[in-house]
């Protein structure tokens, strides 16, 4: 599967690129043409420092934050996000302040909670909320609806990738939008053309990476 990859440069900075794979994937919610690797973007430190850069850049002309909500691993984006607006925010608003990098967790039921002891973090304050990836729309929605929970303030909702609008009501700063993977598409599991010619899968996704089938 893996001599299908090929990558794809961002159009705002040429320093970030991911890999993809074309073929016939499944996420818990839905069904996807390509796979997105996109774990150096999140892991390799030089990379993620660059990712961070674009991703600050929306909101370092007067938001304010206190807090960056990190999703799907995406805690080392998150405190270079937090270094960017600390060290370089346009209008200095966010200088001399303390920017919280938090994530949630998940309880029994598989809603997504904070712990008490980091919930005054968000409480009322200046969110952005992170994710790797915005396909189906449904994690993101999640998030939302915890940070309402909390009384969490949204300043921005950021993103390595975003498929269509599937947040109405909400902006999301991507660095990755589908135009920019040619023939992506996301697709509910009993409306997806591959399964209806006959393609099997290759591999269950999620934001760790995939599973081989």
């Amino acid at each position: 599967m893996e001599y299908r990859t090929f990558s794809v440069t961002s159009p705002k900075n040429k320093l970030i690129s991911i890999d993809i794979i074309p073929g016939h994937f499944t996420t818990s919610t839905s069904h996807l043409t390509h796979y997105l690797d996109i774990s150096r973007l999140k892991y390799d430190a030089l990379i993620a420092r660059d990712v961070a850069r674009e991703m600050a850049t929306p909101y370092l002309s007067g938001s304010l934050v206190d807090t960056i909500i990190c999703m799907e691993e995406t805690e080392v984006i998150g405190a270079y996000i937090a270094e960017e607006l600390l060290e370089s925010g346009g209008t200095l608003i966010n200088s001399d302040r303390e920017i919280r990098v938090i994530s949630p967790k998940n309880n029994m039921q598989g809603q997504l909670i904070f712990p008490r002891n980091i919930e005054r973090w968000v409480y009322n304050k200046h969110v952005i909320l992170l994710t790797a990836a915005v396909a189906s729309g449904k994690s993101l929605l999640q998030a939302l609806e915890c940070l309402g929970y909390y009384n969490g303030l949204l300043v921005g909702i950021s993103t390595i990738f975003q498929a269509g609008n599937q947040v109405p009501g909400h902006q999301v700063n991507a660095i990755f939008k589908t135009e920019n993977i040619p023939g992506y598409h996301v697709y509910k599991p009993d409306e997806c053309p591959l399964c209806q010619d006959g393609h099997r899968l290759d591999a269950i996704v999620n934001h760790t990476g995939y599973f081989q089938l």
